[in-house]
């Protein structure tokens, strides 16, 4: 792959990463020529990176002695096992008239806290919860856009010890039902209603429901976004935001609550496509430690710096984005339709608001470029030094497109993980060359590997990515699973010991990685596997090709024995597929691949299925495709696109 980008050297010299490199030399007595030497010593030495990374990142709370103990247990390593922390305490830390919080509801809504307005309204809020009752182990739900107000109860839930679980204003009643009403929550924060694309929906009426058929909320407490006073009446216990913490207006102070670094702090769930959610529990340590990580080693998140992600309250960006306070940034969070002003409003806030690091997703970078967006020529995005990518593979067309009409001296960092592990295996290095199509490093700390069928390591071959060690943000479990049979169903069935991820991956020669897609969705054309990012590489090269969905077909029907591709497209408005068309799709995918990736059968759609956080879903496809049950259409944003694909007279031939 070739070489898209490389920092300077003083841009080097001026890193976060750097100042750590030079640290843990001094401190260690070892010599790091490379990031290759730093990862292994990262890996084989956790011991020493992890404790370098408390102190470097300036960790608040009682370390303790013990870094990780049983440490080949994988699952059961215990880290930092007499450290006592707390998560909020750590975000913070500043109390400052800077900008702590930044937010744009499609450029309706504007408004500010700086560093000690929200420990401020912290402190409020953590009384108030206290009052009500909220002990440590209490799970808080949030039904919320991405206001300030989301960022507020995370950290008050987070002070106290209380679980913190969040889901978007967009899940219908069931979907946030089969969440929530998995870890029966005790207090419900909601907003009336959001914007999207223009348009204002009211949220009363679904939170009514929600309320009444969820026994364990005593309370439900009302942000009022598009209306100034809602009509709460029909909402069970429900009072507004500012009522519930108005006898509380005098607390100045937080009592933080310092707990065992594996004490829960967040729940968060499976996509939920293939059966209810599964619940997945973060802890507090390793959340925090990941991604100070995460920010400041790959990422060069520096104090001051003013960190955007375009993402939802139920999305692991969120709480990713969130932590970013613990490094002493700034968050710009934006609710909305990301495409207003022509596609445009990202980048004006960028502007407006000196963004130094912009998070989105690859299918974002995908559409803009479509419509031949050019930031480069319309906005001066003076400060911004980094862009990451994640939610899907990034193709080098993209990496082109970025540097050609974004911003030629930025970092592109595409990124990979996920919420099973609420961080990254694989993800950015502001120090070392970006290359086109490739993320660019694992992650430090992370033993990130990619296995044949025989569970044997390969490099420039497709296979399994794989963690062969520990890691502090592994899960400490899922909820209402006492024995951990799930936990290890989910993530350790496959190979003993090792956590398999469920990406379809490749090692490159200089140790980048390319993502080919989800391994339940990898195609096996006789027996040969496929993964359906190579596909959409190619198709969506095509002007005329919206966005495409590729499954493997059942082929003949009925049988097991074999597969056929199958691949869907959306055109762009007004286009109808015809021969020409279908015949130019297959050749682009022959000519830039294999013929076995060349689909059996092309078939236009008016719409493709995705989850809330924007992946679309192949397996909810498929089964569709073979007349199966989905199982959560709850989970999708637009399940009536299911339909396009069920019973279609094409694929009986």
């Amino acid at each position: 792959m070739t070489e898209s980008w490389r920092p300077s050297q003083e841009r080097i010299a001026a890193s976060r990463l750097s100042a750590f490199i030079e640290e843990a030399q001094t401190r260690w007595g070892r010599e790091f020529p490379d990031y290759a030497a730093l990862h292994r010593w990262s890996i084989e030495h956790p011991d020493e990176f992890w404790l370098s990374l408390w102190d470097f990142a300036g960790v608040i709370g009682e370390r303790g002695g013990a870094v990780v103990l049983d440490r080949d247990r994988m699952p059961g390593a215990r880290w930092f096992p007499e450290a006592r922390v707390n998560f909020a305490e750590n975000l913070l830390r500043r109390r400052d008239d800077a900008d702590a919080l930044v937010f744009w509801g499609e450029g309706r809504v504007s408004r500010r806290l700086s560093h000690g307005e929200l420990q401020r309204k912290v402190a409020q809020l953590a009384a108030a919860m206290r009052a009500s009752g909220v002990v440590q182990g209490d799970r808080i739900a949030a039904y919320l856009p991405n206001l300030p107000e989301a960022i507020v109860v995370m950290l008050a839930a987070a002070s106290i010890g209380a679980i913190y679980t969040s889901a978007s204003p967009d899940f219908g009643v069931q979907g946030v039902l089969d969440r929530f009403g998995q870890v029966e929550p005790k207090l419900l924060f909601a907003a009336d209603g959001y914007f999207y694309n223009g348009k204002t929906i009211d949220s009363l009426a679904k939170i009514a429901e929600v309320v009444a058929r969820m026994p364990s909320v005593l309370k439900v407490v009302i942000v009022p976004y598009v209306e100034a006073s809602p009509d709460l009446a029909k909402i069970r216990s429900a009072t507004m935001f500012e009522d519930f913490i108005a006898p509380h207006r005098d607390a100045a102070d937080i009592e933080y609550a310092r707990l065992p670094f594996d004490h829960p702090l967040y729940i968060m769930y499976s996509s939920g496509t293939t059966g209810v959610p599964k619940c997945i529990v973060h802890c507090a340590g390793g959340v925090l430690l990941q991604h100070l990580k995460e920010h400041q080693l790959h990422g060069d998140l520096k104090p001051g710096d003013r960190c955007f992600y375009f993402t939802t309250c139920g999305w692991m960006m969120w709480n990713w984005l969130a932590s970013g306070l613990a490094s002493g940034a700034t968050l710009l969070l934006y609710d909305g339709s990301p495409f207003l002003r022509g596609g445009n409003i990202l980048f004006d806030y960028a502007d407006a608001e000196g963004m130094t690091h912009f998070g989105t997703s690859a299918k974002f970078i995908d559409a803009i470029a479509k419509i031949q967006l050019a930031p480069i020529q319309s906005h001066k995005l003076e400060k911004l030094r980094a862009m990451f990518s994640t939610g899907s593979p990034l193709v080098p067309e993209a990496f082109d497109y970025v540097y050609r009409a974004v911003k030629r001296d930025l970092h592109l960092a595409s990124i990979s993980g996920g919420t099973d592990i609420v961080s990254c295996f694989v993800l950015g290095n502001p120090i070392a060359p970006v290359h086109r199509g490739e993320i660019q490093c694992a992650a430090l700390g992370m033993a990130v590997v990619v296995f044949d069928e025989q569970g044997m390591p390969v490099r420039e071959e497709k296979g399994e990515l794989v963690c062969t060690r520990p890691f502090p943000s592994m899960p400490i479990g899922f909820w209402n699973d006492p024995l951990g049979s799930k936990y290890r169903a989910a993530y350790f069935e496959r190979f003993d010991k090792v956590w398999c991820h469920g990406d379809f991956a490749e090692i490159t020669a200089h140790g980048g990685f390319i993502i080919h897609g989800r391994s339940d969705a990898t195609l096996n054309p006789g027996g040969v596997r496929i993964g359906t990012a190579e596909i959409y590489r190619q198709v969506e090269k095509l002007p005329e090709v919206v966005e495409s969905i590729v499954i493997g077909q059942n082929w003949p029907p009925d049988e097991v024995a074999d597969v056929r591709v199958v691949l869907f497209v959306k055109l762009a408005d007004g286009l109808a597929l015809d021969e020409p068309l279908m015949a130019r799709i297959k050749q682009v995918i022959r000519d830039n691949t294999t013929p076995r990736h060349v689909p059996a059968k092309v078939l236009q759609v008016a719409d493709i299925p995705r989850t809330k956080s924007g992946k679309i879903v192949e397996l909810a496809v498929r089964n569709v495709v073979h007349g199966e049950p989905v199982k959560n259409v709850e989970a999708l944003a637009n399940p009536e696109a299911l339909e396009y694909f069920r019973g279609r007279p094409e694929l009986a031939n």
